[in-house]
């Protein structure tokens, strides 16, 4: 399985193009992302959190400010952690990003280049889903037991995460509904 791009969903055509305007502004990611309409609604925590890694953490110093810019909320300020440098934020469409890099102390000289894009899913059965993704034929690049499961899925990684630990991560409630998001 090869994931070339993302596709969030929205209320309604007229946030189409501002969305898009966004993501490709703040991000860059003309091709990675696509928008369309959602036939159905949703509220609060979507159960997935695309995350977009950098090699420099001047990178997520930039991308953080040119979404704030463009009307991003901030979830999860921008911090050094254990794993690394990053923070959280949510779009105008209410898609919840994960923005990181894995160095804590970089150059200092942003590079614009984006090292991975990572789709989260947030799940209940990390084990199981796992076996489910294996049952179709994609092969796991990064296991971590129950806790983390990436996959070799070409352009755009997949990887699973338990959802609550998730929503925990990026700074928003667990509760919600809806399916906004499709690879």
């Amino acid at each position: 399985m090869n994931i070339h791009s993302i596709t969030i969903e929205v209320a309604d055509n007229e946030d189409v193009a501002a969305t898009e305007h966004f993501y490709q502004d703040a991000f860059g990611l003309d091709d990675r992302i696509r928008v369309g309409v959602s036939s159905t609604s949703t509220s609060g925590f979507r159960g997935f959190a695309p995350s977009l890694i950098f090699t420099q953490p001047a990178d997520v110093d930039v991308l953080f400010h040119k979404a704030i810019s463009g009307g991003a909320e901030v979830l999860k300020p921008v911090a050094k952690s254990l794993w690394g440098y990053g923070g959280s934020l949510r779009a105008a469409d209410g898609t919840v990003w994960q923005i990181a890099s894995a160095s804590k102390t970089g150059d200092g000289r942003p590079t614009g280049t984006i090292e991975k894009l990572v789709l989260l899913l947030g799940v209940e059965d990390v084990k199981a889903s796992k076996r489910f993704y294996e049952e179709q034929g994609v092969k796991v690049s990064k296991s971590y037991g129950s806790k983390y499961v990436e996959f070799d899925s070409g352009r755009i990684a997949l990887a699973l995460y338990k959802s609550a630990n998730l929503a925990k991560q990026v700074g928003v409630p667990p509760e919600g509904r809806g399916h906004t998001v499709s690879p």
